[in-house]
């Protein structure tokens, strides 16, 4: 399940806290494409670093999106669409699983995960 604390003891240079949360999200490169599903590690107001099994070029354009459950949301589930650039890949230690990092550009938050078809 998901934890809500900040990450400590990582020197970096953002400027917004980081929350580990790891929550199933949906990844596209521009609206039409297929979404392949990929794991979030971290998630600020800024940016989302999560694993993947495919790798995405430094400057991609990535549509993400995922539900921020209930319990860490004053009882409501959050469905979260973004998109953001690629800023880091990183090479994981899980077979073929990569982490990237993007910085987000815009979001849009809805109260209720839509149905989806």
């Amino acid at each position: 399940m998901a934890a809500t604390q900040p990450v400590r003891g990582h020197p970096d240079r953002r400027s917004a806290p980081r929350y580990l949360l790891s929550l199933p999200i949906a990844v596209r490169v521009g609206i039409e494409s297929e979404s392949v599903t990929g794991v979030s590690h971290n998630i600020s107001v800024r940016g989302i670093y999560f694993t993947i099994d495919q790798e995405f070029p430094p400057g991609t354009v990535l549509d993400v999106s995922f539900t921020l459950p209930a319990e860490i949301n004053e009882g409501t589930e959050v469905f979260v669409r973004a998109q953001g650039r690629v800023v880091r890949v990183e090479a994981e230690s899980a077979a073929e699983r990569v982490g990237v990092a993007i910085v987000i550009e815009s979001y849009e938050i809805v109260r209720a995960k839509p149905s989806l078809p």
